[in-house]
């Protein structure tokens, strides 16, 4: 099965990449920082987590992101998708974000390892584009620290769960040292009616076929998660851009009616690990 950018062990340190080095002023006019003006940073890695969000059956997975700034404009990546920031003072004390979101949502889409689950068949990758909106505290307790709080509202476009998603979450992240640094990220997802029912319901069909209970799943808060992530410069410098070794680990509770539905409470789990180990370039 594979997945592209699982939440949100990847997305987030290439992020944090771009945002600690930017909040850093030069030691002195030589010291330029590669995240000045235009740049980009990719990275790649592996993860380990569950088949779906609810699933208790673990699987290998190739991981990709990317983000950047091209003029005014900052690219933020998201889990299986980005954001753009359209107001250009990530340089300031406070600063804020505002634009368009958008992301892929592949829940079940694969090969379901759960032979009961697996019955229930694929739904369809979702496309969910919206807003964000956010601001940010910079140089809290040192001159390069950050602390965040944003949140995204999007709505399924490809008619699979023609749903609504909120996510709002808090990033804090702080260097160690000139090469090492750490982010800590909290986040909650809150999803409508269509969407629970479209990935959580078990119909009376489905009910004959695979002898769980028939259940009709309601919208709430979905889950909540938190991640910590480590970040290693390999020349020991993040301002100057190059690669980065990228490792961390989260954990996600679901929560209220999904974490009820038989596809959770019987066949899967509500406590949820991911681990991951990426590299990053930033050119």
């Amino acid at each position: 099965m594979t997945k592209l950018i699982h939440p949100p062990l990847l997305a987030l340190p290439l992020l944090f990449l771009s945002a600690a080095a930017m909040a850093q002023q030069q030691d002195s006019p030589s010291d330029k920082s590669a995240f000045e003006g235009d740049f980009l940073t990719v990275g790649a890695g592996l993860g380990v987590g569950p088949d779906f969000q609810g699933s208790n059956d673990y699987v290998v997975y190739p991981m990709a992101g990317a983000m950047g700034r091209v003029g005014p404009v900052t690219i933020n990546p998201r889990v299986s998708g980005l954001a753009l920031d359209l107001i250009p003072d990530f340089d300031k004390k406070i600063s804020f974000s505002l634009g368009p979101v958008a992301r892929a949502r592949f829940e079940r889409t694969g090969t379901i390892h759960d032979p009961v689950l697996a019955v229930l068949g694929n739904p369809k990758t979702a496309i969910e584009v919206g807003g964000t909106a956010g601001v940010s505290i910079n140089r809290i307790t040192n001159p390069y620290d950050s602390l965040s709080f944003s949140v995204d509202v999007r709505w399924d476009i490809a008619k699979a769960h023609r749903g609504q998603t909120i996510t709002p979450s808090m990033t804090y992240l702080t260097p160690l040292s000139r090469g090492t640094a750490i982010v800590f990220n909290a986040s909650i997802e809150h999803v409508d009616d269509n969407y629970a029912q479209y990935y959580y319901d078990i119909t009376p069909a489905n009910a004959l076929a695979t002898g769980l209970p028939v259940y009709t799943a309601q919208g709430g808060w979905k889950s909540a998660s938190a991640t910590l992530i480590g970040v290693v410069d390999l020349d020991g410098n993040i301002r100057n851009g190059g690669f980065a070794l990228i490792g961390g680990v989260s954990y996600t509770r679901v929560l209220g009616s999904i974490a009820d539905s038989p596809i959770v409470s019987e066949r899967g789990s509500a406590n949820q690990f991911i681990g991951a180990l990426g590299i990053a370039y930033t050119f």
